[in-house]
């Protein structure tokens, strides 16, 4: 099998499809980049698809390498026929598919990221093996580059350091005296988490900016609502950082009938546990039902068969669901811990402060008391806002507003 195959972007169903085409450009800004996980992969969540976004907007002149490890979040197996391989996307992006444990891959990796010169080194994730392979290798001198951007991916928030706090704090003693001798830059998705950031790493210097908007732009109108009960869905990982507990405590204390979907891979057991002894108690009146994981391919048309997206999440520094949501039409009931709490007020959906389980009931049992008519009008009003708000947020491709940051 040849080490360097060409592809384009996955198909619907997440596996790369082959293309003809020219090498690289090998004049252009050169960037190599990390992350834990990237397509087919799609237990990652919204880092695969803000990459995955990242890649397909690239200048002209800008020549991307993304390492991402051969097989998806927690799966034993590697992605069938890619692993150890570099396949080009197009002609301004590849991805090399790394098995960690295979001598063999680190030594074809090492030989093309030194064919040329690296002028930005992008990391995806404070905490990753990856992400600290990488600076360590910048430190020892084993790869030289121009400049280095970190993207914590909303690691550095409140929540997310409270979640394993010891650990993390003891790294960091370590690794941010490192990070600031290699003149470190941070990306934050918004002002938010560039605060976040600061009140962490006092001396970051920080880059703005959430263009990573995956959402397609030829979308199909909202689907129709139906009589009955309100129907909510669920998608993300299932873990503490989504809050699935307090949305499961919400629907069960609602007065009206609900129908409530979850869809998300399970990330922590022992949570996945404490949320299944509350649907085992939940009131006749509600129904609650596991759906497994969903293909990045099939959220859209998901949330455009429900009435509400039930989010309690402890924080997002971007939160790609809210936006796919909002872009089928589903209105979103969210915790007030993410970039989007006006957008999703504006778009008929409700920012719950304080998000409390009764907090969260008493909105529910509104949006279940409107009739089919005032359902699909919600729906609209989500999709046309989500159309304004794209128009009015794009911004320049992360790594070309890097390369005029990093310099």
């Amino acid at each position: 099998m040849n080490e360097l195959a060409r592809t384009c972007p996955p198909d619907a169903a997440g596996a790369p499809r082959s293309t003809p085409g020219s090498a690289v450009a090998s004049d252009g800004y050169r960037v190599v980049a990390t992350a834990g996980v990237f397509e087919p992969g799609f237990r990652g969540g919204g880092p695969i698809r803000s990459l995955r976004f990242i890649l397909d907007t690239l200048p002209d002149d800008l020549d991307v390498t993304l390492i991402t490890r051969d097989r998806d979040l927690r799966s034993p197996v590697s992605y069938p026929g890619l692993s150890g391989r570099l396949l080009r996307r197009d002609d301004r992006s590849a991805v090399f598919y790394l098995d960690p444990f295979a001598p063999r891959h680190w030594a074809r990796l090492l030989r093309h990221v030194r064919s040329r010169p690296v002028d930005l080194l992008y990391v995806n994730s404070l905490w990753s093996p990856f992400s600290v392979v990488s600076i360590v290798a910048v430190a020892s001198g084993v790869l030289r580059v121009g400049a280095i951007l970190l993207a914590p991916r909303g690691e550095l928030s409140p929540a997310a350091l409270g979640i394993r706090s010891r650990k993390k704090r003891l790294f960091l003693t370590v690794w941010a005296p490192l990070l600031r001798r290699l003149d470190v830059s941070w990306q934050a998705c918004s002002r938010r988490e560039e605060e976040q950031i600061r009140a962490v790493v006092p001396w970051a210097k920080v880059m703005v900016n959430g263009n990573e908007c995956a959402v397609p732009e030829d979308l199909a109108p909202p689907a129709e609502p139906r009589d009955g009960p309100l129907r909510l869905v669920f998608v993300g990982r299932i873990s503490p950082m989504k809050n699935l507990a307090t949305a499961l405590e919400a629907v069960a204390g609602a007065t009206r009938p609900i129908r409530f979907d979850i869809f998300g891979p399970v990330e922590d057991e022992p949570y996945w546990a404490r949320c299944r002894r509350i649907v085992e108690s939940m009131p006749a009146h509600v129904r609650v039902t596991y759906r497994g994981e969903l293909p990045a391919a099939e959220v859209l048309a998901t949330f455009g068969r429900y009435d509400a997206f039930l989010f309690p999440t402890l924080g997002e520094n971007y939160g790609h669901v809210i936006v796919e949501s909002l872009a089928a039409g589903c209105p979103v009931v969210c915790s007030d811990e993410t970039p989007f709490s006006e957008l999703i007020a504006e778009a008929g959906g409700a920012v719950v402060r304080p998000a409390t389980a009764a907090a969260f009931s008493a909105v529910l049992d509104r949006l279940a008391d409107r009739s089919v008519a005032e359902r699909a009008e919600a729906k609209r009003i989500a999709a046309e806002r989500y159309r304004i708000w794209r128009e009015q947020s794009r911004e320049l491709n992360v790594l070309e507003h890097a390369r005029r940051f990093c310099r």
